[in-house]
């Protein structure tokens, strides 16, 4: 990612104590790496989508500022954050447009992750949604290694820090939970 972490993190700190001014920064230095993320959702959607990488972002801004929550540390758990805000928004709005076909056939979304993996894959987003919350029953930890990964491009390193744990436990539950993840997507596929 580009944005350089300090700048994010400062930002960020502001923000948390207070500074209205911080989040009107904030977004244009965020801006291009959330696009980045949210143009990787759409490569695989036919032409004229009703949701659009600028309006996933705008989205995702806006629902990041109006919900409240914990403080955001630093660059990488922002990442991570807004990662779940874009599957969220996602998710209801394959759930709105299947509703509108009443069960009608959707074409799957195709996973672009960044650092190897399940890059290429085609993914029913609704189905990945179920499958996230049964890995994450399992194992919560896993589940957001799968979530920061796919959804917000994050590096071994970077959700080490969001998730307080060593890179080696990440790369063992990004192995563990990509098998897991697999296994399930072949057996309903079956």
């Amino acid at each position: 990612m580009d944005t350089p972490p300090g700048d994010v993190t400062r930002l960020l700190e502001r923000w948390s104590r207070g500074d209205g001014t911080a989040l009107d920064e904030l977004m244009p230095v965020v801006y291009k790496e959330l696009r980045r993320l949210a143009q990787s959702y759409f490569r695989a959607e036919k032409p004229g989508h009703l949701l659009q990488a600028t309006a996933l972002v705008h989205e995702a801004f806006l629902r990041l500022t109006r919900e409240p929550s914990k403080p955001i540390q630093n660059r990488a758990h922002f990442f991570a954050v807004a990662a779940t805000a874009m599957r969220r928004i996602l998710i209801d709005q394959a759930r709105r447009e299947r509703a509108e076909k009443r069960g009608g056939e959707r074409k799957p979304l195709v996973l672009a992750e960044a650092k190897g993996g399940v890059a290429g894959e085609s993914i029913d987003l609704l189905a990945l949604d179920i499958l996230l919350r049964e890995l994450a029953d399992l194992d919560e930890r896993q589940a957001r290694v799968i979530e920061m990964r796919c959804f917000a491009g994050l590096g071994i390193d970077e959700m080490a820090v969001v998730l307080g744990v060593s890179p080696a436990t990440v790369k063992r539950d990004w192995s563990m939970a990509k098998a897991w993840l697999r296994r399930e997507l072949s057996r309903n596929a079956g």
